[in-house]
């Protein structure tokens, strides 16, 4: 009798939670008898299965989600309190003030010249330099900056390089005192912005040894003849840095041309397809004079211009790191949102397979160049060990956008789902500052020790 009255009871508190109405409703669709025989025979593991299946897609509370991290292995927690806070501005002055007109920009080619005293209060320029306004930091740092400055957009990241590294690097490096004093303060604070001119319309990766610009001494003064191209910042710059070769001895100096120069003119190139913000320029020197005073004084060869690229290199593979995490970090956050056969596609295999991948790449990328800075800020950065890092990162950089296209679908190619930038970006990352050619025989000329330069 007691089992009985157990059972009742039973059947009583079943009888209550039942909503005989909706059950009604459930029986003029599905075979309720038969769907019970079924769910009756099932195991305790297919039973707990069924009961997952019923919460994801009940309407309960909502599936708090992962954050949207490129850092996988949290590298940035290697840092000072100070620096983290620094790596944190940088990234609010990139999300708030340039995220939302730089597609607009990118689509114009145009450059957003009244963000820059907003980007000046940062203080990174010349982060690495001792005095002269210079907040004297580590390679590490400004490598990180670099990262967050092209975490949204690769070109004013590349703006950001010429300045701080190639213009203001070559000053700092190889100039005199008095140009130092006169040039790098104003340029810390991009009051006066600089450009850096190397390549030329027939010369890229040749340059070492075949400079066709010009330079010859008369007098008190040096004559320059030539062009330049592709010369970043240079429409607007204040003053830059010409590479010139010597007729008298054959090695290529180095001098800063002041803005307003008589024989200097620079054409805007149009037609690009990526960097779009970056205002390159195409100029031309004829008869261009420059007084004595503003010839590098330590830029006395091709050796000299090295050492400024092998600084900067370094900060490109930075820059490409920074362009592969803006891609996965949208991508993965497109994933999250977007549906497709009622499921939020990040839930597909296939998807998560992409991810991952673009995941691990970003992830071998940043410690390399993590472990690039620690030898640039231990004296021990050689050529090869910043272009083995270019040629990885940006030929990596090209497989993280390509797999960030990919997840997005046709949305991939519209600037509004930010990643198509990205693509076209990472092309111009890939060439410039010394193409993976290279690049490929600095390293294998150390590992070898054979040079297999023509």
């Amino acid at each position: 009798m007691a089992v009985k009255l157990s059972t009742i009871r039973q059947a009583f508190h079943l009888l209550k939670s039942i909503d005989f109405e909706q059950l009604g409703r459930l029986s003029e669709k599905i075979d309720l008898p038969k769907v019970m025989a079924t769910v009756g025979k099932m195991n305790d593991q297919q039973l707990s299965g069924l009961m997952r299946m019923l919460q994801s897609s009940g309407g309960g509370q909502k599936k708090e989600l992962p954050p949207v991290n490129g850092d996988f292995y949290d590298l940035s927690s290697m840092l000072s309190p100070e620096d983290k806070a620094l790596q944190l501005r940088v990234r609010e002055f990139m999300e708030q003030e340039i995220q939302p007109v730089v597609n607009e920009y990118w689509m114009k080619a145009e450059f957003p010249f009244e963000l820059l005293p907003k980007m000046a209060a940062l203080n990174i320029c010349g982060s690495t330099y001792e005095g002269y306004g210079g907040p004297n930091k580590s390679f590490l740092m400004e490598g990180i900056v670099t990262m967050e400055i092209a975490r949204v957009d690769c070109s004013m990241a590349t703006f950001f390089g010429v300045q701080s590294g190639l213009a203001m690097g070559s000053i700092y490096l190889l100039g005199s005192e008095a140009q130092k004093k006169e040039w790098l303060p104003d340029m810390q604070q991009m009051k006066k912005i600089g450009a850096f001119g190397l390549t030329e319309p027939e010369v890229g990766s040749g340059a070492a040894g075949g400079l066709t610009t010009t330079v010859k001494r008369v007098g008190d003064a040096w004559v320059l003849n030539g062009q330049k191209k592709w010369i970043g910042n240079a429409t607007f710059a204040d003053v830059l840095v010409i590479w010139a070769r010597d007729v008298d001895d054959n090695q290529v100096k180095g001098f800063l041309l002041r803005k307003g120069t008589p024989g200097f003119t620079v054409e805007k190139m149009h037609g690009k397809m990526a960097l779009r913000i970056v205002q390159n320029g195409l100029i031309t020197l004829k008869d261009c004079v420059v007084e004595e005073k503003d010839r590098l004084e330590h830029a006395n060869s091709f050796k000299d211009t090295a050492k400024v690229l092998r600084m900067t290199r370094a900060g490109v593979a930075w820059l490409a790191v920074g362009c592969a995490r803006g891609a996965y970090e949208n991508a993965l956050a497109y994933t999250l949102k977007r549906k497709q056969f009622g499921k939020l596609i990040a839930s597909f295999q296939l998807i998560q397979n992409h991810l991952v991948e673009m995941l691990s790449n970003l992830t071998a990328m940043q410690t390399m160049v993590y472990r690039l800075s620690e030898l640039q800020d231990q004296g021990l950065l050689a050529d090869e060990h910043a272009s083995i890092a270019k040629v990885f990162c940006s030929l990596r950089t090209r497989d993280v956008v390509r797999g960030a296209r990919e997840v997005m679908g046709g949305n991939g190619i519209l600037l509004e789902y930010n990643v198509a930038r990205f693509v076209a970006d990472a092309e111009a990352i890939y060439s410039y500052e010394g193409t993976k050619e290279i690049n490929t025989l600095i390293v294998g000329r150390a590992i070898t020790g054979f040079s297999s330069f023509v």
